[in-house]
């Protein structure tokens, strides 16, 4: 297939060009007009100082994701682990998706320089469909293809104050597709954020660009922060080193309002609007005999915004109300997949309480809708193109103390009503054993559903292979078509999860998660219709094309023919040697098999096996340290072991071989306004491959060494 020319370089006008300038003017009026009242802030943070935190207190960090009320880590019944602002600070990681390579038990991997695939405990790839992601309680979930599109979630990073992750289902808090874990950003409040701050940063690493932001204050007990941020990707490179023509740019701005912090009715008022282009090289098809496969460069255009308003409302020391509804709009135009224009507006009702000395409740009421607004391409049909998705839902929870500061158990669920699979009841049981202060033993059972997706429902997927093939020359030249399926059926998992965590040493901390899954009712690719019984030809047939759509040699449809089990281990080791080095050590053994039901005639039965079994890496393992040297210079560094990936697609999707990298940092604050860093990323080898393939058939591409440079001054 020969390569395309590749596409030509945006020139550094137009939307750009308005980013770069807006981000200049923004840092002119935060610097005429910010510095006066400023605090005196620490590179590390918002005003706090640089050392770690001991061991102790991280086993003492709150969390909200996993009981929606704070509880300490030690404390939670669930396989949870919290990226810390500064872990990501010290990281040198400069995105989201990159910094939850830092949580035990997560799959993060490259698939080429804008897209990601990431999941827990197996079932992964660019459109993984178990992980339930949040940005402060807003959904990143798209109903389109049930999963999150990674190259759009972004802040400001200096803005995150922790990155809450659980891996195991987090269905009965959060409901749907929260399956094999749940992930919450968690921003800083804008009272943690005041006065001004400029960032900048340059290389050969994952991207290149700037930010801006300015905090505030509007009353006395009013805090804002507004900022902007520019960022130009750069690409991926091929097998052979050369450039995949894969980069991105993007532009963003945002802001926040805190109000009532120190009163009982606290109000946060924040949004973000986004603008960016990624270039991408896929395997299109020409849409007229003999619909021949060829490269294609494309552009898509991306915007949204978002706008979140979250109300708190103390009823008594031991009630609290919350209210919280959002407003959020993508729009993604794919030139070669679909263009998708889609609005969401959600309302979240929650309440705990105390009941009596010894139970804890919480329970809440929710309604979202989903409006899109989808076109067609020779690629992708999706029908209706026009529609409103809703969903309906309410849980409950009750935390009952049976010995005091000893055995906990936790009963609740969630029920819901979506439009593609009706009423779903999502249960889960938990119990935390506490010996002693310092040690902890949980277990939990619990049920979650994966929602169907539009494109599981509705849509036709016109793809690869093409024919004539020479095993079948009497074949004319067309597509293979996937057709949704209306009566697809929500996937159902039930996970048994055991876990242990222990503190034997003031410096020294252990926990290990185990977990066994039952999936049922998972997707496979049937026939469509099946096949009739001693005709080895019965599956071809011409169905009707729509205008401008020839018909398929074979036709197929989604199914629910596959079942498969899941087991594995979390473990995580932290160890303060002194009060300036820490080691942070994990290990993740992941192991699926699958078994699709007989009666299924999918025509690729082992594959579909072995592309489930095979897209998670068994083992993992990473060593970090992060140690403070003096003159306020700092140095981490993180070696990480990932194990292959085999699918069994041959040279369509190749196996993927393991590998070993190193990301170091080093970081030096010659004042408490100024940061200087430089950090390496891959270090190990010039490049590696992290995923081959996907569902568009998108080139091959490898991960790069990079070297890159950042400044962040505070005023």
């Amino acid at each position: 297939m020969p390569r395309p020319e590749p596409p030509p370089v945006p020139p550094p006008s137009g939307w750009a060009s308005r980013w770069r300038g807006w981000a200049a003017l923004a840092g002119l009026v935060a610097f005429l007009g910010g510095s006066a009242g400023a605090a005196d802030p620490a590179p590390g943070g918002s005003g706090g100082d640089l050392t770690m935190l001991s061991v102790e207190e991280l086993m003492k960090l709150e969390v909200t994701t996993v009981a929606r009320a704070p509880q300490r880590v030690s404390d939670s019944p669930a396989a949870v682990f919290v990226i810390t602002g500064d872990d990501i600070r010290r990281s040198g990681f400069t995105g989201i998706p990159e910094a939850l390579r830092l949580a035990p038990g997560l799959e993060v991997a490259h698939v080429d320089a804008h897209d990601w695939a990431i999941s827990a405990r197996g079932f992964n790839d660019i459109f993984a469909n178990k992980l339930l992601v949040m940005m402060d309680g807003r959904s990143l979930y798209t109903p389109l293809f049930s999963g999150v599109y990674w190259d759009l979630q972004d802040t400001l990073m200096e803005d995150v104050d922790r990155i809450e992750v659980i891996r195991g289902p987090g269905a009965t808090m959060w409901g749907a597709n929260a399956v094999n874990g749940v992930i919450n950003i968690i921003t800083k409040s804008a009272q943690e954020t005041q006065g001004g701050l400029i960032t900048g940063m340059g290389g050969t690493g994952e991207s290149n660009g700037g930010a801006v932001r300015y905090g505030g204050q509007l009353g006395a007990d009013t805090y804002y922060r507004v900022y902007t941020k520019y960022d130009d990707g750069n690409a991926s490179v091929l097998p052979d080193g050369s450039n995949a023509y894969d980069g991105w740019q993007m532009g963003r701005a945002g802001f926040r309002v805190d109000s009532g912090a120190a009163g009982s009715n606290p109000l946060t008022l924040q949004g973000d609007v986004y603008s960016g282009r990624l270039h991408e090289v896929y395997t299109n098809l020409l849409s007229v005999s003999p619909y021949t496969p060829y490269l294609a460069p494309e552009t898509s255009t991306v915007e949204g915004g978002n706008v979140l308003g979250r109300w708190t409302h103390t009823i008594s020391a031991d009630s609290e109300l919350t209210l919280q509804t959002y407003y959020d709009r993508t729009f993604r135009d794919d030139p070669a997949i679909v263009r998708e224009d889609r609005q969401t507006l959600d309302f979240d009702l929650q309440h705990q309480f105390a009941w009596g000395e010894r139970q804890k409740i919480v329970w809440g009421a929710g309604y979202r809708v989903s409006f899109q607004d989808v076109s067609d391409t020779f690629r992708a049909i999706v029908g209706p193109g026009h529609r409103a998705d809703q969903l309906a839902s309410a849980f409950a929870q009750d935390e009952l103390t049976l010995i005091e500061k000893r055995l906990k158990v936790t009963l609740g669920s969630k029920f819901e009503h979506n439009d593609y699979s009706g009423f779903e009841v999502q249960p889960s049981g938990r119990l935390t054993w506490t010996p002693e202060e310092r040690q902890t033993v949980w277990l939990a059972v619990s049920r979650a559903e994966r929602t169907p997706s539009e494109v599981e429902v509705g849509a036709r997927l016109n793809a690869l292979p093409v024919y004539p093939n020479p095993g079948l020359p009497f074949l004319p030249p067309a597509v293979t078509s996937g057709f949704g399926n209306p009566n697809f059926a929500s996937g159902r998992t039930l996970a048994y999860e055991l876990g242990y965590r222990v503190q034997p040493l003031d410096r020294l901390a252990f926990d290990l998660a185990t977990y066994y899954n039952v999936y049922d009712r998972q997707r496979t690719i049937e026939l469509y219709p099946p096949p009739t019984p001693g005709d080895p030809f019965s599956f071809i047939h011409l169905f009707p094309g729509q205008p401008g759509v020839p018909p398929p040699n074979v036709a197929l449809t989604y199914g629910n023919n596959l079942y498969a089990e899941s087991y594995g281990a979390e473990a995580a080791a932290t160890w303060q040697l002194t009060d300036q080095w820490r080691w942070r050590a994990a290990y993740t053994f992941t192991d699926v098999q699958a078994h699709t039901r007989p009666g299924s005639t999918d025509p690729g039965t082992v594959y579909t096996e072995r592309i489930v079994e095979g897209d998670s890496p068994r083992h993992q393992f990473s060593l970090r340290s992060s140690m403070d040297l003096p003159a306020q210079v700092e140095w981490d560094f993180t070696v990480r072991y990932v194990g292959g990936l085999d699918e069994g697609l041959g040279a369509s999707n190749p196996p993927v071989p393991g590998y070993v990298t190193l990301d170091a940092r080093l970081g030096w604050a010659p004042t408490r306004r100024l940061e200087l860093s430089v950090a390496g990323q891959n270090l190990v080898a010039s490049r590696h491959p992290e995923r081959y393939g996907d569902a568009l058939s998108n080139q091959i591409t490898d991960v790069g060494r990079g070297v890159y440079g950042k400044m962040t001054w505070r005023f």
